[in-house]
């Protein structure tokens, strides 16, 4: 692993070792940039992002047999780092935006300084937080049907929401799945009239409607069932199922940034579209944590790119 000094100020620092930020990394090392890509940057999150916790990834180009989440991200940190990307596996707790260069201080105390920053920090699936979840995540629960649905080709499985996420969810899953459970805690629908009507008039779509799940169920990495709640009555029953789809949201990994970068009402950071600038100069944001639409790693990668050769333009700007 190539490790650059952290004393002296970097032109660009990129924060996230997801799709986003390693892509930013390789085009920014190839501009000669010297990028430092600080891996840790949310506490308790994974390094390399959600893909680190996929197994089979199947839509990505290039790969026509697939490969393993952790495999896709290793190979992107390969990459950046014979370009000339250098790392500090650390968790930020402070970033100071106030002025230029910016700061940053780690979690052991070293402060970092950058000209310019692209923040590629992600965004993290609201969970259930029951038994079972984390045991079978991604061998079972998954919180992205276009990535897994393939995987549960005439099996049932479960959608947990209630808003059109939940209702897009379920119908796309119809496509393999022989039966799609939508259940949701209450017998309205926060999702739109238009798509609760498409879901009801799927055929392959039923609704557990008053109930919440308690417990997923299963062994050597498969669901089997969850447990359901009555949200009125209280009484538990098992339902078989094959698989989960958590479809209650995302949370974007913006707190290091409260009340300097700009975010929209769901708490994503505003860019100034097509171009990834933020509301702070020299600050550039990419990946799941601006984009609450597309959520691919493909996607991710491509704002990546976009961010590096932003970051690379205001740069040679400031230089002239």
């Amino acid at each position: 692993m190539s490790e650059q000094p952290t004393d002296g100020t970097h032109d660009v620092i990129i924060l996230g070792s997801g799709p986003a930020g390693l892509t930013a990394a390789v085009y920014a090392a190839r501009a000669n940039l010297a990028p430092l890509l600080v891996e840790g940057v949310v506490e308790g999150g994974p390094t390399g992002g959600q893909l680190t916790l996929t197994t089979d990834v199947e839509n990505f180009p290039g790969f026509p047999e697939g490969i393993m989440g952790p495999e896709l991200i290793t190979n992107m940190r390969s990459q950046a780092e014979r370009f000339g990307t250098s790392f500090v596996t650390e968790d930020v707790v402070r970033a100071d935006l106030s002025a230029r260069p910016f700061t940053l201080e780690t979690a052991s105390g070293v402060t970092l300084r950058s000209r310019s920053l692209i923040v590629a920090t992600g965004a993290k699936p609201r969970r259930l937080d029951v038994p079972g979840e984390d045991e079978l995540w991604g061998s079972g629960v998954s919180a992205c049907a276009t990535c897994d649905g393939f995987f549960f080709r005439d099996r049932h499985v479960i959608v947990v929401g209630g808003g059109d996420s939940a209702m897009e969810e379920a119908t796309f899953l119809t496509k393999f799945a022989a039966k799609v459970t939508i259940v949701h805690r209450r017998e309205e629908f926060r999702a739109s009239a238009i798509m609760v009507d498409r879901a009801q008039r799927n055929e392959k779509v039923e609704f557990a409607l008053n109930a919440t799940v308690t417990r997923v169920n299963g062994a050597d990495g498969v669901v089997s069932s969850v447990t359901l709640e009555d949200t009125v009555t209280g009484e538990q029953r098992d339902l078989a199922c094959d698989g989960v789809f958590l479809a209650i949201g995302h949370i974007p990994n913006t707190w290091l940034f409260d009340g300097v970068l700009d975010t929209d009402d769901e708490g994503y950071l505003v860019v100034d579209d097509p171009s990834t600038r933020t509301n702070v100069e020299g600050v550039f944001a990419c990946g799941d944590v601006m984009d609450h639409t597309y959520r691919q790693a493909i996607t991710a990668a491509g704002t990546g790119c976009r961010a590096a050769i932003d970051a690379e333009r205001w740069l040679a700007d400031q230089d002239d």
